[in-house]
């Protein structure tokens, strides 16, 4: 496989990594090395899917297969439970109103805004419908009987923690995303929006299943649920590289800038801090994310989990662990 058969998403991770902070020119090596860390993590998601729908006596990939995986995530499942209800409630209102309410969902998810036309109001209620309309998710307790025991305390407490730990890392990643926009130019807010449309499968499926190599990995083909719950991870795990490596690159300009100012060599005109735009010449310290910072994040977001794994057998080795999903 030539590299132009291999990389194919060079701009689509670039607007991603802006999305998610990164505003450089980046490097080839540094797009291309997220890239194979990408495709590599679709294949372990469709492996490790695989095997679990094969505990159930069936070849074919559902999207529980897929989500399963990620279930100890509470946040990351409730965005992609989000995204999914939002997909189907997409679908479902361009079904019967013949596209029309495409733009109410666009522009208003709440309701109908002041001064609406007539029947928007039975709009907004069907929207309400289906954007309530629960995925069953078969490991969860609520799904796994036909009737329901009556909820304890100490119960209604776990979930009620979960849910709060959830909407407050969802609410975190609002937050930053607010800082990173809030003194943005219209052109840089434009261009921020466009990239936040970036995916590695919208309308690029056929592009994706060869990229990812999805025929000779999967024995039945994996229907569209599957693939756009594949898209959704794809952007997460780019811009959790991207944020770790920014952290990285951060700590070590940090270092660099301390060990300029303890030998008495930094000039004071690099030391003014001053605001940042899209389309402004960044200064020589403003250097782009390197491939061994992504290196390094990738390490740190592979390392073990020791409060959840036990990484230890009885015997005193090391237990044989596979690749994490992140």
């Amino acid at each position: 496989m030539s590299n132009s058969d291999k990389y194919r998403y060079r701009v689509e991770v670039q607007q991603m990594m802006f999305v998610s902070g990164e505003v450089n020119d980046l490097p080839v090596e540094t797009t291309s090395l997220i890239e194979d860390i990408v495709r590599g993590q679709v294949i372990e998601i469709l492996l490790q899917a695989t095997k679990t729908a094969a505990s159930r006596g069936t070849r074919s990939i559902t999207s529980e297969d897929v989500i399963f995986l990620i279930r100890h995530d509470k946040a990351k499942v409730n965005r992609l439970i989000t995204y999914l209800s939002w997909k189907d409630v997409r679908k479902n209102t361009k079904d019967q109103e013949g596209g029309g309410a495409e733009g109410l969902i666009e522009g208003d998810a709440t309701g109908p805004s002041a001064g609406a036309a007539p029947g928007a109001n039975d709009q907004s209620k069907m929207i309400t419908r289906y954007k309530k309309s629960k995925i069953r998710l078969p490991w969860e307790v609520q799904f796994m009987f036909s009737e329901q025991h009556l909820e304890t305390a100490e119960e209604a407490e776990e979930v009620d923690d979960e849910e709060k730990a959830a909407t407050m890392a969802s609410l975190k990643r609002l937050k930053m995303a607010d800082d990173r926009t809030k003194n943005m130019t219209k052109e840089e807010y434009v261009h921020w929006s466009e990239c936040r449309q970036a995916s590695f499968t919208f309308r690029k499926t056929k592009k994706f299943r060869e990229w990812a190599q999805i025929t000779q990995i999967c024995e039945s083909r994996p229907n569209d649920d599957v693939i756009d719950i594949l898209g959704f991870l794809t952007f997460e795990i780019v811009c959790s590289l991207t944020e770790v490596a920014m952290s990285i690159k951060t700590a070590e300009e940090k270092l660099i800038q301390q060990s300029i100012l303890k030998a008495g060599a930094i000039n004071k005109e690099i030391n003014k801090r001053k605001r940042k735009y899209l389309f402004e010449k960044p200064d020589e310290l403003a250097k782009p994310i390197q491939p061994y910072h992504i290196e390094e994040a990738w390490r740190r977001l592979q390392s073990t989990d020791f409060k959840h794994k036990a990484v230890r057998s009885f015997g005193g080795g090391m237990l044989k662990s596979r690749t994490r999903l992140i």
